[in-house]
């Protein structure tokens, strides 16, 4: 399970009543719990308060949501030696009922940031097994999508395709906070930039407005370890956009990889280079924000 989309469908669940005690001092049965399978990465939160009650970060991880009430004491508890058959009882307690709210924060190693159609759908489908929608139309993505990446027979990362971010993202712009949040859980990022001579922004102002959008939304998730790449470099015409982004990483020492999704240049460099940053910080992992 790697969605929240079943729980839309299905939003109030109610554990099994317990059953009357029987005849010959017969206890009753306890209720059936019910167990709700959620996602590696749902964080569960009061809907009242607004706190923060569970965070599932493990596979098998386990909350009890709601506990279940206590039984009651049926007629032969109040036996005494005067009164051998007393027609008293005592009934349980009800259940607690409680109002959650289901938030998913995907697990990933790697973070793809960048403008709708930068190419980061492509790239996860050529790199991965994952299979996203990729379209020529703005926000083709509309959910996140998570790719596992074979790296050199040493291992795999996890890569997130992050829904396109945009210019005002923070306040809710385009898809806004709905999936920013999938951004802070990843440890490295990728900064997507479209360097191809019909890209609607020019690079360098693509990547300052990714970076300004993060640090408006949380300033931390900009210290993250990060790459810049230069895409659709096989449609980059003269790539004196290509050139210009970067001339502006190297003067900032910025890392600048150039790839072609399409034609696969320069992505064995590039897995190769994310596969060796995940695995050093694996074995340094940094603090994450949650």
């Amino acid at each position: 399970m790697t969605t929240l989309l079943d729980l839309r469908y299905q939003k109030h669940y109610e554990a099994e009543v317990g059953r009357q005690g029987g005849a010959a001092n017969c206890s009753g049965r306890t209720g059936e719990d019910v167990v709700v399978v959620l996602p590696v990465g749902t964080v569960i939160y009061d809907d009242e308060t607004g706190d923060v009650l569970a965070d599932l970060v493990t596979a098998g991880q386990r909350f009890v949501a709601a506990h279940g009430g206590h039984g009651g004491r049926g007629n032969n508890h109040f036996a005494t030696p005067t009164n051998r058959t007393p027609t008293e009882f005592e009934l349980g307690t009800e259940g607690e009922a409680k109002s959650l709210r289901l938030e998913l924060k995907l697990l990933a190693d790697v973070g793809l940031v960048g403008f709708p159609n930068a190419g980061k759908s492509t790239l996860i489908s050529v790199i991965s097994a994952a299979r996203p929608k990729i379209a020529d139309y703005p926000f083709t993505t509309l959910v996140p999508n998570l790719g596992i990446v074979r790296w050199a027979e040493k291992g795999s990362f996890a890569v997130a395709d992050i829904p396109g971010i945009i210019e005002g993202a923070h306040e809710g712009k385009g898809l806004g906070l709905r999936f920013l949040r999938h951004i802070e859980r990843t440890s490295f990022l990728l900064y997507m930039v479209d360097v191809s001579e019909w890209a609607p922004e020019e690079p360098v102002k693509s990547f300052e407005v990714m970076r300004q959008e993060l640090a408006a939304y949380d300033e931390p998730i900009t210290a993250r370890p990060f790459a810049v790449v230069a895409t659709k470099i096989d449609a980059a015409g003269d790539g004196a956009r290509l050139r210009e982004l970067q001339k502006y990483c190297k003067r900032h020492r910025y890392l600048c990889l150039a790839i072609s999704a399409a034609t696969r240049e320069g992505l064995a460099e590039l897995v190769n280079y994310v596969g060796q940053q995940v695995a050093q910080l694996r074995a340094t992992p940094c603090e994450i924000s949650s």
